[in-house]
């Protein structure tokens, strides 16, 4: 544990200092800010940038941690010579990197609100779920990227499937549920859709947002199953765990791949 703890305050002071994660954070505040200079007061910027987490946190958590793990390899051999474990190191490494992406998102789109809190009307529960989905989203797409780095050696593979991971996540799973639902349109798919929902981080963030900005009629004739369920107290409590355990097994996988790795 205070190995862990040296990698992983090494690992804040370096990641703090990186042009890339500034950038990522300055980028985050522009776009703010810009929502607000277009005249949109507090809950339509929260509803604008609803797209950016959804889309963009996951992109730049699974590039940047994939890059990361493989310009990482001389670090890492040098930590092997120290008296750490692996799993300590480990654990350094992706804290090293998760909390300071969860520190730029933070920063870059809570800042504008917090200067604006006088002036202006804000959401404040909606804001708080939007941060917290995003930060959620930050750690376990981080975790992914960790585990596609120590699968694959080659790092244009491993690059090229983290894009891939981002694109089926985003992009092709709702059309493979959107054919399921024509396909089976006949049966009750109330069940099936949930459990579909559950099986995708980022669609599980998506729909927790749109049922706290109570727009579920957002999602189609769905929405009302979704809101009947994820909508209570038991439901988002599920959907907090089910992110959870998305951050969790992809770590643990991560981790026992890493004791076994020959660097």
């Amino acid at each position: 544990m205070r190995g862990a703890r040296k990698i992983l305050g090494y690992q804040l002071r370096d990641i703090a200092r990186n042009r890339w994660v500034i950038g990522y954070a300055a980028i985050l505040l522009l776009l703010t800010e810009a929502l607000f200079q277009l005249g949109g007061d507090g809950g339509r910027v929260v509803l604008s940038l609803l797209n950016l987490v959804l889309i963009f946190v996951p992109l730049v958590a699974l590039s940047f941690g994939t890059l990361y793990l493989y310009n990482a390899r001389e670090f890492i051999e040098l930590l092997l010579a120290q008296p750490v474990g692996r799993g300590a190191m480990f654990a350094g490494l992706w804290g090293g990197l998760a909390l300071p992406l969860s520190t730029a998102l933070l920063a870059g789109v809570g800042l504008p609100f917090l200067f604006r809190a006088g002036s202006t009307t804000i959401p404040a529960r909606s804001l708080l779920v939007l941060l917290g989905t995003g930060v959620m989203l930050t750690l376990t797409f981080t975790a992914i990227a960790f585990l596609i780095s120590l699968r694959f050696e080659d790092r244009a593979r491993g690059f090229g499937l983290a894009l891939l991971v981002w694109l089926g996540c985003a992009v092709v799973y709702d059309g493979l549920v959107l054919l399921v639902v024509t396909i089976f349109s006949r049966w009750p798919l109330e069940t099936p859709l949930l459990v579909l929902t559950l099986l995708n981080p980022l669609d599980l963030g998506r729909v927790v947002l749109l049922l706290d900005f109570d727009v579920a009629a957002l999602m189609g004739y769905t929405g009302a199953v979704f809101q009947r369920f994820l909508g209570t107290a038991l439901g988002l409590g599920i959907a907090g765990l089910a992110l959870v355990l998305w951050t969790a097994l992809p770590l643990l996988l991560g981790a026992r791949r890493f004791r076994r790795r020959d660097f």
